[in-house]
């Protein structure tokens, strides 16, 4: 005979409310004043909690839309559009693989293949030690380099596949 547990709804652990630090809030304010149209600053106020925090985190969103005079649901479009907001949590570095013509046409499926090996995730996974998150990226402006990628905001390319693991390597 199997017993059940029943679960309240109170004894849940409640969501700590979202709090804008000093640094994003000084940071969504100059955005502020660069723009006649508060809109304008929605990218710039998602980068700044980004920035500190790794990623966007659902509560934000009400509390970024109200600190730039938007709907939630307007800021939660451009989150949500771009793909380089993101809204899970990634690793401590980012692998950006350009997946364009240019880099297919140069060694993409090599490099993701090898990636893929060293890293011992798919596209869109993180590394059991949060170390690497993996994604595909449409273009990264450096077709004359393909295969290319991006680790954090260092752009590397051509990229062999015989290059990855010690490319891997400087971001320990």
């Amino acid at each position: 005979m199997s017993t059940s547990t029943v679960v309240k709804l109170a004894d849940l652990p409640k969501a700590q409310p979202f709090v804008l630090s000093d640094e994003e809030r000084h940071d969504i304010e100059h955005a502020l004043g660069h723009y006649p149209d508060s809109r304008a600053a929605s990218i710039d106020a998602l980068k700044a909690v980004q920035k500190r925090r790794g990623y966007v985190c659902d509560e934000a969103i009400p509390v970024l839309a109200e600190a730039i005079g938007i709907s939630a649901a307007d800021l939660e479009g451009v989150a949500t559009f771009y793909s380089l907001i993101f809204r899970r949590p990634v690793g401590r570095h980012v692998i950006l693989v350009c997946d364009s013509i240019s880099c297919h046409l140069t060694g993409y499926d090599e490099l993701k293949g090898e990636l893929v090996k060293q890293l011992g995730i798919q596209l869109g996974q993180t590394t059991k030690d949060k170390r690497f998150t993996l994604l595909p990226i449409c273009c990264l402006g450096a077709c004359d380099r393909g295969p290319t990628l991006m680790v954090g905001d260092d752009l590397h390319g051509p990229v062999e596949p015989a290059d990855v693991k010690k490319l891997l390597e400087q971001y320990a």
